[in-house]
């Protein structure tokens, strides 16, 4: 019987089976640095949208319209959902670890460090992840892979400096504090969604891991904000949607398909890239100056990816 199913399902459906197939060498790495390009914007877009609305509201519903959206997109394709206490227990880890945490310290971070700033030291999550994926998952990484990551996050080090050392420090400080709450978050869900890749389809899996997550974001926002108070602007809607729909669900999605076939330590170490796209977007949009040591710490971090993908 001939396929009636309409041409954009198809065309989904084409593209889930080729990347999730594909080898490490090929789409899914792809797929990872295209990903690492839709993170670096996302604390420009917090930054915007947090001039209109509360920010664990904001947090919440951006969580709510990715998972949304990828379930939406699990129903096109016909992914089976999830079965069994094992897989939902590890889905709510993961909720709770890259979205609850992960949006908690990310949305309250924008409101004390610049958005090139605060993508630099979020990408430290790497080395958490390491140490997690090593105890965890058993992920076995070679000695220039650990060199590679102690480069990288020399790199974060070398950015994040000059900002703890001038201007207002304990603001700096609190900020850090923040970014790291949500690394730390990321690297528990990232450890988490590996352990069950290939169980589940990418949709499935982030799409219900974004709704488990935005509950307690919302609980939290009913309890110490009002909702009532955002401010649908043009300005507002374009940050909510190019969060939820690029930066989320489409980033997740990729996110996942390509920890199908990759080591989770060698697909987190393309986050010491971010730099490069976090303080283009902050000297873009934001005036951040492009200093001596961003560029630097930007450097380290290329060669620290290139430790961790050379053969042991």
């Amino acid at each position: 019987m001939a396929n009636t199913s309409p041409a954009y399902v198809l065309v989904l459906q084409h593209w889930h089976k080729q990347l999730s197939q594909s080898s490490p060498g090929r789409l899914a790495i792809g797929a990872v640095i295209v990903v690492m390009g839709l993170w670096a914007a996302c604390y420009p877009l917090i930054t915007t949208g947090l001039s209109y609305a509360p920010h664990l509201t904001f947090a919440a519903i951006r969580a709510t319209i990715a998972g949304a959206a990828l379930l939406m997109v699990a129903g096109l394709v016909r992914a089976p959902m999830p079965r069994g206490r094992k897989i939902w227990g590890w889905l709510c880890v993961t909720g709770f670890g890259a979205t609850t945490l992960g949006y908690f310290g990310m949305f309250h971070a924008a409101e004390f460090v610049a958005p090139g700033f605060a993508t630099v030291i979020a990408n430290s999550q790497p080395l958490i992840a390491a140490v997690l994926a090593h105890a965890i998952l058993k992920e076995r990484l070679g000695s220039r892979a650990y060199i590679g990551l102690a480069v990288g996050f020399l790199g974060v080090v070398t950015v994040a400096t000059p900002g703890l050392i001038s201007g207002d420090r304990a603001s700096t400080a609190m900020g850090v504090a923040y970014v790291l709450v949500a690394a730390f978050g990321v690297s528990i869900g990232n450890v988490a969604i590996k352990r069950i890749a290939g169980a589940l389809d990418p949709s499935v899996a982030m799409g219900w891991q974004l709704i488990i997550g935005a509950v307690p974001l919302a609980l939290l926002a009913l309890l110490t904000e009002n909702p009532l108070t955002i401010s649908w602007t043009p300005e507002f809607i374009a940050s909510l949607l190019g969060l939820s729909l690029f930066g989320t669900a489409l980033a997740f999605w990729l996110w996942q398909s390509a920890l199908n076939v990759m080591k989770l330590s060698h697909a987190n170490a393309f986050s010491f890239l971010v730099p490069f796209a976090g303080i283009l977007l902050g000297a873009l949009f934001f005036s951040e100056a492009i200093t001596l040591p961003a560029v630097a710490g930007a450097m380290l971090a290329v060669v620290g990816v290139r430790f961790v993908l050379a053969p042991a």
